[in-house]
């Protein structure tokens, strides 16, 4: 027979599994990241190589040539990072034995897509007005407040990357010759920081 407090501890996981999206791989963490640094790496070399990456950049970085290439190598990292999150959450779910899109699963895209979407186009906006300068802050932000939003709907821990990230996206806004550093800092090595944290926490 088993003890009483079993038995709560059985419920409590069947609650939680019901109100939140537990599927979330830490790998997929630790492989966006080391996408988000070889992208940087590559803007790296079209905007400021040879020199530091901040301050003067060799390149004007509103030149077609150059922000095709920028914009491109973005779609490319998103479309891996989205595609590589779907593909080893599924495979975590089908391991767990618990549905990919389950209520859970959906709440925690839409707390997460809401903030995401509001903050591109308003880089957009941003883009389109000439206020360079501050789109760095501004993902960073963004993203930070996305990653808090959705974090009532999966692991809590999820929220830490975000207030992170707000910290980030802050400080870029008082350097913003610096916004690849704070770039790759916040989608780079943050991510690969916190996908192992995650992995070692839940996926072995």
């Amino acid at each position: 027979m088993r003890k009483p407090e079993q038995e709560l501890a059985e419920i409590k996981s069947m609650m939680e599994r019901s109100t939140r999206f537990l599927s979330l791989s830490g790998l997929s963490g630790i492989l966006a990241g080391t996408y988000a640094l070889i992208a940087v790496g590559m803007a790296y070399g079209w905007i400021y190589y040879p020199n530091p990456p901040y301050g003067f950049r060799t390149t004007y970085i509103l030149d077609i040539s150059t922000l095709t290439k920028l914009l491109v190598t973005a779609c490319v990292v998103l479309v891996s990072s989205i595609a590589t999150a779907l593909l080893l959450s599924q495979q975590k779910s089908q391991r767990n034995s618990s549905k990919l899109w389950s209520p859970a699963g959906k709440r925690f895209v839409k707390a997460l897509l809401i903030p995401l979407l509001v903050g591109g186009f308003f880089c957009i906006a941003l883009f389109l007005r000439g206020y360079t300068i501050i789109i760095a802050p501004a993902t960073l932000i963004f993203y930070g407040l996305a990653l808090i939003n959705a974090s009532h709907f999966t692991l809590s821990d999820i929220k830490y990357l975000g207030y992170c990230e707000l910290v980030l996206g802050v400080l870029s806004a008082f350097f913003p010759g610096y916004g690849l550093i704070f770039w790759a800092l916040g989608f780079g090595v943050l991510h690969i920081i916190y996908g192992a944290m995650m992995y070692y926490k839940y996926d072995r």
